[in-house]
C-alpha cells in the first residue's frame, strides 16, 4: 500500500514549500536559523497540513542530524529512551533531532523526561502542536525552546501546489490530465488552508475521474463533490473554537454585519448552536446595552425561537438577531459599571450599609440618634430626593458614566435637570 500523495510529493527544500512567508522569506528569523545549519530546540504551532512536519524533516537533513519522529498520541517514555540509546550509536554521530508531533498529548511526566535529555544535549527537539503551546507545553520545555507560529496557507499559495500534484500524478501514472477550468482554484479554496488536504483532494479527483482518449478528465462537478466540506475546520475543544466565537462577538461589537453573519454561519455549519446563541445574548447586553435596551428581549426571543425550532431553521431568527446587534448603536456603560463595582468588592472596599437603607427598625440603647430616617423618594417632587445610598467608604464613588448615545444622553438630561434643580 503506497503512501498518500501528500507524503510522496513532500517538498525537499525550503524553496519548494508553499506559504509561511512570515517565517521562511529571506531575512526572517526562522529562515536565518535554517540557513545557519544549526538547529536549536523549536516548537512549531499551527493548524494541520501547513508544513510543520515538512520543515522539520528539511531541517534534519540540512543539519546532518539523525532524524527520529514520534507522535504524542502513541509514544511513551520508553520510546524516548530508545531514541537516546540510538544517540550513542555511530549513525547519530552528529546528534539526534527528535520531531515530536502533537506534543500536547504528552503528559507532564513525559515532558519532564524529555527535558532531561534536552538539557544534557542528547537530543535537539522540534515539537509541533495544533494547540496553543503556552497552555499545553510544560514551562521548562517552553523556556528552552523558541516558538514559531504557522498560519493557514492562502488559496493563492496553494494553487501551485495543486498544479504540481496533478503534474506528479501524470508522471507517476503515465497519464495526461485534462483539468476543467476552475478545478485547481476550487480545490485550493476548498481545503481551508490545509495543503495536505488539498493534495488528498487532488488525488481523490484523479482517482474519481474518467479517462477519455487516454486523458484523465477532471471536471468541476467532481471537484465540488470531493471538496465540498473540506474548507471547514472546527474543534469544539481547540483554539479554532475560541477564535471563531471571539471573532463572532467582536464583529458584532465592531458593527460589521457581514463579518458577524460569516462567523455565525461557521458556528452553525459546525453544529455549534449553543455557542452561537450564548455569545449573541452576551453581545446584546455587553455591547449594545443601554444604547438600545429594547433589543435585549428581542434577541432573547430570537434565541428562544432558534433553540425551539432547531437547525436548519434556527439560522433565520439568529441571522435577524445578529444583524440587529451588529447594526445597533453601542454602549458598554453598564458593563463597565458592574466591572468597577465588582473590582471594589473583590478588593475589600465596601463598608456597612447606611442606616437609612437598612431593613431594620429597632435601635439599641447605645444609639444616641434613634430612627432610620429613610426618605421615601415617591413622596417628593419628581420622585427623587437627595440622600446617601453608598456606604461611607464609597460615598463619592462613581461607577456608571452615561454613554454618548441618544438613549443614555436623554436619561442624563432628564436627571441632570431634576437633580440640579434641587
Amino acid at each position: 500500500m503506497r503512501n498518500p500523495l501528500a507524503d510522496r510529493i513532500r517538498p525537499q527544500t525550503v524553496e519548494d514549500m508553499v506559504g509561511q512567508q512570515h517565517l521562511l522569506a529571506e531575512g526572517k528569523a526562522l529562515r536565518r536559523i535554517i540557513d545557519s545549519g544549526e538547529v536549536p530546540n523549536l516548537i512549531f504551532y499551527g493548524p494541520s497540513g501547513v508544513g510543520k512536519t515538512t520543515l522539520a524533516e528539511i531541517l534534519a537533513k540540512r543539519s546532518n542530524k539523525y532524524f527520529c519522529k514520534l507522535n504524542g498520541t502513541t509514544a511513551s517514555t520508553a520510546d524516548i529512551k530508545d531514541i537516546i540509546a540510538q544517540s550513542r550509536t555511530i549513525s547519530a554521530i552528529n546528534g539526534v533531532l527528535l520531531y515530536l508531533d502533537e506534543i500536547q498529548y504528552f503528559n507532564k511526566k513525559q515532558q519532564q523526561t524529555l527535558l532531561e535529555f534536552i538539557e544534557d544535549g542528547s537530543i535537539t527537539l522540534i515539537a509541533s502542536t495544533t494547540e496553543n503551546p503556552y497552555f499545553y507545553v510544560y514551562n521548562a520545555v517552553l523556556s528552552r525552546s523558541t516558538v514559531f507560529e504557522f498560519k493557514s496557507v492562502s488559496p493563492k499559495d496553494i494553487e501551485p501546489a495543486v498544479e504540481r500534484a496533478f503534474a506528479f500524478l501524470a508522471q507517476e501514472g503515465g497519464l495526461e490530465y485534462d483539468l476543467e477550468e476552475g478545478v485547481v482554484h476550487h480545490i485550493a479554496c476548498g481545503c481551508g488552508g490545509d495543503v495536505r488536504k488539498a493534495m488528498n483532494s487532488a488525488e481523490l479527483c484523479a482517482l474519481a475521474s474518467k479517462t477519455v482518449d487516454n486523458k484523465r478528465v477532471v471536471t468541476m462537478e467532481t471537484a465540488r463533490q470531493l471538496t465540498q466540506r473540506s474548507a471547514f475546520k472546527y474543534d469544539k475543544e481547540g483554539d479554532e473554537h475560541y477564535d471563531i466565537i471571539s471573532a463572532y462577538q467582536k464583529s458584532m461589537r465592531g458593527s460589521d454585519p457581514d463579518a458577524a453573519i460569516h462567523y455565525l454561519a461557521r458556528l452553525l455549519e459546525a453544529g455549534d448552536l449553543p455557542s452561537a446563541c450564548r455569545r449573541l445574548l452576551v453581545c446584546a447586553n455587553e455591547d449594545v446595552g443601554l444604547a438600545y435596551p429594547q433589543l435585549i428581549p428581542i434577541v432573547k426571543a430570537a434565541v428562544d425561537t432558534a433553540l425551539q425550532v432547531g437547525m436548519p431553521e434556527a439560522r433565520i431568527p439568529l441571522a435577524n438577531a445578529v444583524i440587529l446587534v451588529a447594526t445597533a448603536p453601542k454602549s458598554n456603560s453598564a458593563y463597565e459599571a458592574i466591572n468597577l463595582a465588582m473590582a471594589d468588592i473583590q478588593s475589600g472596599k465596601s463598608g456597612p450599609i447606611p442606616r437609612t437603607l437598612q431593613n431594620k427598625h429597632f435601635d439599641g440603647e447605645d444609639n444616641d440618634r434613634k430612627g432610620q430616617f429613610y426618605e421615601y423618594p415617591h413622596a417628593y417632587e419628581n420622585h427623587w430626593v437627595k440622600q446617601q445610598y453608598l456606604p461611607d467608604a464609597l460615598k463619592n464613588r462613581t461607577y456608571y458614566k452615561y454613554g454618548d448615545n441618544k438613549n443614555e444622553q436623554a436619561a442624563k438630561a432628564y436627571w441632570d435637570k431634576i437633580k440640579n434643580s434641587k
